[in-house]
């Protein structure tokens, strides 16, 4: 059982990421969607929460929060867009997992045993850096974050 994680489309929600997101029973977007047409797509994938990023700023995109919290498989998942605007502490909160995006540059960090999850950029390429997408695999209660490269 897995979640996807995806983030930076800024409108354009590649078919390579489309596919590597198949099979999620949850799909979480952190932010810079871009466009209602992403968020739109990746439901017919799995079910999606997604938050406001810092180009989200169209009227379709009002509806989006700029923090949510998601629950699967009993865990709790925090997202936004920015790591720099977190605003609690995720361990005394007992969130399972930070998810972000923002600097296109994927990561997975545990920091006093909450994950600390950038799934990267799925959109345009920015920079040298790849375009790539998450998931987050769930095994006995256990988080097995894995970053998945899309085009080098």
């Amino acid at each position: 059982m897995h979640i996807g994680v995806i983030s930076d489309t800024h409108g354009l929600l590649r078919p390579e990421a489309v596919e590597a997101l198949k099979g999620s029973k949850l799909i979480l977007h952190a932010g810079d969607v871009g466009s209602w047409e992403v968020l739109r797509d990746l439901r017919r994938v799995a079910p999606v929460v997604a938050v406001r990023g810092n180009v989200d700023t169209a009227d379709w995109a009002r509806w989006l929060k700029p923090v949510e919290v998601a629950e699967f498989s009993g865990l709790s998942f925090y997202i936004l867009h920015k790591l720099s605007e977190l605003d609690l502490k995720p361990e005394a909160a007992d969130m399972a997992a930070v998810l972000y995006g923002h600097s296109h540059r994927p990561s997975i960090e545990w920091h006093n045993g909450v994950l600390r999850f950038n799934p990267g950029s799925a959109g345009p390429r920015r920079f040298d850096l790849p375009v790539t997408v998450g998931r987050i695999r769930i095994v006995k209660g256990e988080l097995k974050p894995e970053i998945i490269t899309l085009f080098e």
